[in-house]
């Protein structure tokens, strides 16, 4: 009689998750976790700078003070345990985790292009946007107004306007 291979129970889904780093430790604390055995990606930017006698082109992380770690939730504590490690970044209470194609998309563009500028997304009344979460993903609406980390979304739809109230973490530009 053959024996059925049981799923190890060991084997936890991994995900991306941001962490927020001590000021100007992104790198420290990318090679301390790399030494505990954990996958991390810190986005360094290819930049040049001026100084009085010459110009040198640097690596800086691109998101100060963040790097992304590739971990399943057994690891977490070891992660916050790790010098230089202030948190984790959370979104509604649980830790943010970042999509694979996210990340992906990141490591793509820093090899394409150099000096790459970080420009906050900015939200403003009247402008489009598109729904990037729950049941209204991928639908296009109009920002009516804001309020504190809250966005009040007009989506047209038969000729009707629904209106709904959205935390800006699940809208993007359009």
């Amino acid at each position: 009689m053959t024996e059925v291979a049981k799923p190890c129970k060991e084997m936890k889904e991994q995900n991306w998750y941001a962490i927020y780093t001590k000021p100007r430790w992104e790198k420290k604390v990318s090679k301390l976790l790399t030494d505990r055995d954990i996958i991390t990606y810190c986005p360094l930017n290819k930049v040049r700078r001026r100084w009085s006698d010459r110009i040198k082109t640097v690596w800086v992380p691109l998101l100060p003070s963040y790097l992304f770690v590739h971990i399943s939730m057994k690891e977490m504590q070891k992660v916050r345990e790790t010098p230089g490690v202030i948190n984790f970044v959370y979104i509604e209470g649980k830790p943010a985790i970042v999509r694979d194609f996210e990340v992906v998309r990141i490591r793509k563009f820093l090899n394409e292009f150099e000096n790459v500028e970080l420009v906050p997304f900015i939200l403003r009344k009247d402008q489009r946007v598109m729904i990037n979460q729950g049941l209204l993903v991928e639908e296009e609406g109009r920002i009516i107004d804001l309020k504190n980390n809250k966005v009040e979304v007009a989506i047209e739809s038969l000729n009707y306007n629904l209106i709904a109230l959205f935390d800006k973490s699940k809208l993007i530009n359009n």
